[in-house]
Formats: structure tokens, C-alpha cells, sequence
């Protein structure tokens, strides 16, 4: 059974990592996608060719949702090509970890720009589709940061717990139209960034969590299928934990 059969999707910074995995699961269950990248040209053309190979529309756009006016018009030309968009995953972002002291205003900026200003651009441009469709199921990428903290990461923490008040904004403001918004707070999850680490600290951050191993994107991934099918269609204004019980 294909849960999005039908469905098109956006996608926020997707040709590596979680967004990677969010884009396959995706395809999979019959979703079209539309994503966005920055500069990882090669990666997005393999997700692009390999999401068409499943039999689904897929489409990569360098664009970036930090600006206003780009994801306006990546908005507009995804509308133009695909016709629609039922779901948008809000997941492009970066880290800039630093202590307070040590940290550059520059830093700070940069961090809610792309994490946070994107969210609220990207929602801004669809949310015309999605009013006149009266459907609609938007994402937003936080963090398990975003919900306790963390030293080192006064930025992140503030854009990831941002994205949670936006959510539960939206989700007030839209319900009525049957637009659900929801976010997901990732724990440690595993991908080729984490993959450059000290072995021996990514094994102490495993043993530190309830279930013994870190994240996999397809773990996120699962948890944005739900989110964005009608299996969740009576869940909005919610924040998922996907942390193997880190918080717990």
C-alpha cells in the first residue's frame, strides 16, 4: 500500500542525509518530489535520477529557502511543473556550534536564517496552494536541541525551538482549512556528517540513549511518513521525538 500515491512534495535540502532519506521513503510510497540543494550538485542529479527510476516525478533546484524571494519563485516553479503541492518537509539546515562567548554575530544570524527564516518562507509560499486545496501537511525539522538545549549550541537551540512555535502557530492558525503542521525533534541520527567523528565519542553518545544505537535517517524519514499521510490525519500542532528515548 502507498501511503502518498498521488501526492506531491517538497522537500528542503535533501541530497544528503536525512533529507536524502525522507525523499526515498517518499518516492516509494508514491509521493512526486520537488527538492531543493545548495551547492551538492552531483548528489542532488543521483537522488534526482534515482527517485525517477521508481517510477515517481522527481525534480532537484538549487535554491535557497533562507531567501524570501527564492523560495517564492522555487515555489511558483514547482507549481508550474508538478501542477500542486499537498506536503512540504521544512528540513534544510546547518550548525555553527560555538560557545556564547566565543560566538560571532554572524554565526547567530546565519544559523537562523537558513534554519528558521527558511521555515517561515517556505510555509508562507505554499500556504495559498494548500488554502484553496483545503488539504495540506507541513513538517517542520527540529531538534531534541530545540526542545532541552545544549552548551556549545545557543544558536541551533533557539532556531530548532523556534521551528516549535512556528509549528504550533500554524497549525492553530490553518486547522480550519485542514492544514496540519507538525514537527519532528531527531535525536542522534547517523549520517555521512556524523560519519567524520571520533569513533569512540559517537559509541558513548549510543550507549547514553534508551535504545543502544543512534538514529538512521529512514528512522526520520518513517516519522515524516506518517506525518504527511492520512494516517495522522486527525494529529496537528505536535512535536515528535524521534531520539531512541533521549528525552525520556
Amino acid at each position: 500500500m502507498k501511503l502518498l500515491e498521488g501526492k506531491t512534495a517538497i522537500i528542503t535540502g535533501a541530497s544528503r542525509g536525512i533529507g536524502k532519506g525522507i525523499a526515498e521513503a517518499f518516492a516509494k510510497h508514491g509521493a512526486n518530489v520537488a527538492f531543493t540543494y545548495s551547492s551538492s550538485v552531483e548528489s542532488a542529479k543521483a537522488l534526482e535520477d534515482e527517485l525517477n527510476s521508481m517510477g515517481v516525478r522527481a525534480k532537484g533546484y538549487q535554491s535557497d529557502a533562507a531567501d524570501f524571494n527564492q523560495a517564492q519563485e522555487f515555489v511558483d516553479t514547482v507549481l508550474a511543473e508538478f501542477g500542486t503541492v499537498d506536503i512540504l518537509i521544512n528540513n534544510a539546515g546547518i550548525t555553527k556550534d560555538n560557545l556564547l562567548m566565543r560566538m560571532p554575530e554572524e554565526d547567530f544570524d546565519k544559523v537562523i536564517d537558513v534554519n528558521l527564516k527558511s521555515v517561515f518562507n517556505m510555509t508562507k509560499a505554499v500556504q495559498k496552494t494548500m488554502l484553496k486545496n483545503r488539504a495540506g501537511s507541513i513538517i517542520n525539522m527540529s531538534s531534541v536541541v530545540g526542545v532541552k538545549g545544549n552548551a556549545g549550541q545557543a544558536n541551533y537551540a533557539a532556531s530548532k525551538a523556534g521551528a516549535i512555535g512556528f509549528t504550533k502557530s500554524v497549525a492553530l492558525e490553518l486547522g480550519s482549512r485542514n492544514i496540519r503542521c507538525n514537527a519532528i525533534a531527531p535525536g542522534f541520527i547517523e549520517t555521512e556528517m556524523t560519519g567524520k567523528l571520533n569513533e569512540e565519542v559517537v559509541q558513548g553518545w549510543r550507549d547514553s540513549i534508551p535504545l543502544k544505537r543512534g538514529g538512521t535517517p529512514e528512522d526520520v524519514a518513517n516519522a515524516c511518513l506518517f506525518l504527511a499521510s492520512d494516517l495522522s490525519a486527525y494529529v496537528t500542532g505536535q512535536v515528535l521525538n524521534v531520539d531512541g528515548g533521549m528525552l525520556t
